[in-house]
């Protein structure tokens, strides 16, 4: 299972975000979602998925606003599941805590943990980091034409649409690594799926998930 533990950057001094990140969240992905997107407590929101690809996807979105410190947790959960995210218990939820404080230390904002896992994770948590810094010095102009090919459209449609010609497009996708990207999120979701089959090897029905 993977677990996401969000807390807003320096809010003290921001408007709340954590309304606005919940319903965008539910929004994008919520058919992957266990559990509905939760506010846990003051300017944290949590959120819940067994999908290594949604969970890679929702720290990218979250980072990409840079608003929030981020925590994925990764590892069994204690079951039945509650009705709200932050009633539920397991060392997933116990690693998205530790990652969260984590992140607001570390230069992406993000971290991971999986506790029943944990060199395996050291070794993965980088490599994300380093696919985040890398989106983070994307211009305006290169999420645009990111966004059209992660929606499914051809170079082509994108300079259509941008009003743009083709060797634009192709200059800005270069620009924005765009294919580095797309082949290190495919990498990565495939390293999170092995991580979460190594730290969740079965569901802990009704027991104290860290016993």
């Amino acid at each position: 299972m993977f677990v996401i533990t969000a807390d807003q950057v320096d809010s003290r001094h921001d408007v709340d975000r954590a309304d606005a990140a919940m319903r965008a969240l539910e929004t994008a992905f919520g058919d992957e979602l266990v559990l509905p997107v939760d506010q846990t407590a003051g300017d944290e929101i949590q959120a819940v998925t067994t999908s290594a690809p949604t969970a890679l996807a929702m720290v990218g979105a979250l980072a990409r606003s840079g608003h929030w410190s981020i925590g994925l947790g990764i590892g069994s959960v204690r079951t039945p599941l509650p009705d709200a995210a932050r009633k539920a218990t397991g060392p997933a939820f116990i690693g998205a805590r530790d990652a969260v404080e984590a992140a607001k230390r570390a230069e992406s904002r993000f971290a991971l943990r999986a506790p029943d896992a944990v060199e395996r994770a050291t070794i993965i948590e980088p490599l994300v980091s380093m696919l985040l810094l890398t989106r983070a010095r994307r211009s305006e102009q290169g999420w645009e034409v990111a966004d059209l090919m992660r929606a499914g459209h051809s170079q082509k449609d994108a300079a259509g649409i941008l009003g743009i010609s083709a060797a634009a497009v192709s200059q800005r996708l270069r620009a924005a690594l765009w294919r580095v990207e797309d082949d290190a999120r495919s990498s990565l979701e495939h390293l999170l799926a092995e991580l979460d089959a190594e730290a969740s090897p079965a569901t802990r029905n009704g027991t104290d998930p860290t016993e």
